[in-house]
């Protein structure tokens, strides 16, 4: 029996992954570029070769869908593994639309690969990371990350790649419209507007484009070009979900209003531009001089809110 636990973060997709093009391996329609963020976390430990599996999920024990699902994940660590224990925590709303499922899997692919006794490379354990959530292969790293599509049939070019690790001291103010857990889980809701919507394929055919502007603004550091991006690629992907049948709608009252405040910050002269994920949670993008007044703008309109800044490499650690 053999024990690790691993510590990751979260990501959020500035220029966003929306849809696959292969569901069985969580192969991306489109690349995506991300930011890790710090102190929102997931704690993980691997216990590797037990009597019996056993999931536990912030304490309680996992529901069967979930638990099958991190059993078949462990199995893609070694077909013929032992009975596990896994142990995992977060320190934030968990499917909320704060991208819980990224560090998640990130964590658990590190520390079950550890537990396991095995070595494998960072690209390898992002590459399996993404089998289990497919923004989860950006959080092996910290700061800005792209995900670039890969060209093979197994998928083992698609994969995390860092491009500015520690390059620009930004925050992300997160807005807790609710932390609530949202009624419809991404992986559905891509399908079906991967299916459905008449301005999916306009996503996939824009998002290229999208990457190599955030990319291009991030080394730059150049704070408006990649805000105008991210809140654009915000809107389109959001665009592909109203417009699909069944519409899918993740916005809540209080989502419009913290978006309001973003606008209308901009126009008093504050740097500040807004991403979602699938979810009704607002992130803002700005500068740390302007991070309080922005949190301060969206406080009538959410639960919470957090300064976030950019966060490190997931880390494991054996016992």
């Amino acid at each position: 029996m053999s024990r690790a636990t691993a510590h990751a973060h979260p990501n959020i997709a500035l220029v966003k992954y929306w849809g696959k093009r292969d569901l069985a391996l969580n192969l991306p329609a489109v690349p995506s570029l991300s930011l890790t963020l710090a102190r929102f976390e997931t704690e993980t430990t691997v216990t590797w070769g037990t009597t019996e599996d056993r999931f536990l999920f912030n304490g309680e024990a996992a529901d069967p869908t979930t638990a099958a699902k991190i059993a078949q994940f462990l199995s893609l660590v070694d077909p013929a593994r032992p009975p596990c224990n896994v142990d995992t925590a977060n320190n934030f709303p968990s499917a909320a639309g704060l991208a819980s499922s990224s560090s998640g899997f990130a964590a658990l692919a590190l520390a079950a690969v550890a537990a396991s006794g095995q070595e494998w490379s960072k690209e390898q354990l992002s590459v399996l990371a993404r089998r289990g959530s497919g923004s989860a292969c950006r959080s092996l790293w910290g700061g800005f990350v792209e995900w670039k599509l890969g060209k093979r049939a197994d998928g083992a070019d698609s994969c995390g790649t860092p491009i500015a690790p520690s390059h620009w001291d930004v925050r992300m103010v997160v807005g807790v419209v609710s932390s609530k857990k949202k009624p419809t889980p991404s992986s559905a809701g891509m399908e079906s507007t991967r299916l459905t919507s008449p301005y999916f394929p306009a996503w996939v055919e824009t998002a290229a484009a999208d990457v190599e502007l955030g990319r291009k603004a991030v080394l730059d550091r150049d704070l408006a070009a990649l805000g105008e991006v991210m809140e654009s690629s915000t809107l389109k992907m959001h665009a592909t979900m109203w417009t699909g049948r069944p519409t899918l709608n993740y916005w809540l009252p209080g989502t419009l209003g913290c978006l309001d405040a973003v606008q209308a910050l901009r126009k008093a002269g504050i740097g500040a531009w807004a991403t979602m994920d699938a979810g009704p949670n607002v992130k803002v993008l700005c500068l740390p001089e302007d991070s309080e007044r922005v949190a301060i703008a969206l406080a009538p309109w959410v639960e919470r809110t957090d300064i976030l800044a950019p966060g490190g490499d997931a880390t494991v650690e054996q016992h």
